[in-house]
């Protein structure tokens, strides 16, 4: 185009219906159990697919209730047993009407049920697959079971969770499994997914946690690529090496988050504290300089109790904030403000709401988390199975 050419007006974007779910029309078909794979379907069904949970007819998924209650919302149920070949042919049903597979199995189970990625992109070639394993498809550990801190450890994640001194320490907030299972999985699909729509073909989407959770240990990879080797846990600047940037115990047992990692949080903090003549001292020249500095501030904080600090720094600006235990997140006015918190209409367990916000869509919980194969004979009705055909298919045992 010339500097003289004429231009297209671009023509403006239509408007978002009201309430638009951005995946409604979206089939997901759920094949997974415990916490990963169920956590990034629960993410799909809080954005509006309709996501159907595939529990074998035998133990299914032996999550606990309580977390069953949880992740399971939003969802639909069934029950089929893949070992029989009308189970099989159940499960072939429903992908033709699918967008997208999760499953969780060790690698080839899928394939030797007859219901691995081949076999259902041959009848579906637009079909997503998307496996979650421990250690992917393949590789030297491919077989090997494993949990949470099984695929942190391996990663090089464990090894920088801890205090100084002490040995590493242990999150009950399963970093690898939902950072690694779960959000990598989605991000994945979801690409796979919007270049389906293009190219009217699917792919199979491989997710191992250990490869997600190392590649999102960029910290600590900062000193590997300057000094050869890691940090030990709580040396490095964001795990204990900086007074600027810690945890510090007030006089009730309860702790304080000090993050003014930059001069100006810094100098806040200190005009807060009474103590400008802490300023030049922000990041000292040595260990010992820091470690007096940490010594001082504990003594400071240390002095008075937890709501002492929250009145003090309550809109202070230099990032300093409460360690809240979860029960008393859940009542913060802030996350209460963001609708993070919903408590369900039948009066059950208060739920924790979908964390993604955009225009034109708002989360809401429309379904309780189903019973095991709640939702079978609705299901098999809407692929066309008449109800001597779903009775024949549950008094073989093919369907629960």
């Amino acid at each position: 185009m010339t500097a003289s050419s004429p231009t297209t007006p671009t023509a403006p974007a239509a408007p978002v219906a009201a309430n638009a779910a951005p995946l409604a029309g979206v089939r997901v078909l759920d094949l997974t159990r415990l916490l990963p794979g169920p956590m990034c379907t629960l993410h799909l069904a809080d954005l509006g697919a309709d996501v159907i949970k595939v529990e074998d007819t035998g133990a299914g998924d032996y999550a606990a209730p309580a977390l069953r209650g949880l992740v399971q919302r939003n969802k639909r149920a069934m029950r089929i047993d893949l070992k029989q070949p009308e189970g099989v042919a159940v499960l072939h049903a429903l992908a033709r009407t699918a967008d997208v597979l999760v499953e969780g199995f060790r690698p080839g189970v899928m394939e030797r049920l007859g219901v691995g990625y081949p076999a259902l992109a041959a009848i579906h070639p637009k079909l997503v697959f998307c496996s979650i394993t421990g250690y992917g498809q393949d590789g030297p550990y491919r077989d090997e079971p494993g949990h949470d801190l099984n695929y942190c450890a391996l990663a090089g994640v464990t090894d920088q969770i801890g205090r100084a001194g002490e040995p590493p320490a242990l999150s009950n907030l399963p970093v690898a499994d939902l950072l690694g299972g779960s959000l990598t999985a989605a991000m994945g699909l979801l690409a796979a997914l919007f270049d389906a729509q293009r190219t009217g073909r699917g792919r199979h989407v491989d997710i191992a946690i250990a490869d997600s959770v190392l590649a999102h240990a960029v910290v600590p990879m900062i000193s590997v690529v300057k000094h050869g080797q890691a940090q030990p846990a709580g040396t490095d600047k964001l795990s204990g090496g900086l007074a600027c940037y810690g945890l510090y115990r007030t006089r009730d047992e309860r702790h304080l988050a000090v993050g003014a990692l930059e001069r100006k949080f810094w100098d806040s903090f200190c005009e807060v504290l009474g103590r400008e003549d802490l300023k030049p001292q922000h990041l000292p020249a040595d260990a010992a300089g820091t470690a007096a500095l940490r010594a001082e501030l504990a003594e400071i904080i240390g002095s008075q109790p937890l709501a002492h600090w929250q009145q003090r720094f309550a809109g202070s600006g230099c990032c300093v904030t409460p360690v809240q235990r979860l029960e008393e997140a859940l009542d913060d006015p802030h996350f209460r403000a963001r609708g993070m918190v919903v408590q369900p209409a039948d009066g059950g367990p208060r739920q924790l709401a979908c964390p993604v916000k955009m225009t034109g869509y708002e989360f809401a919980l429309y379904r309780a988390a189903p019973t095991p194969g709640q939702h079978s004979d609705e299901l098999l009705a809407e692929l066309g199975y008449g109800a001597e055909q779903r009775e024949a298919l549950r008094a073989a045992g093919a369907i629960g």
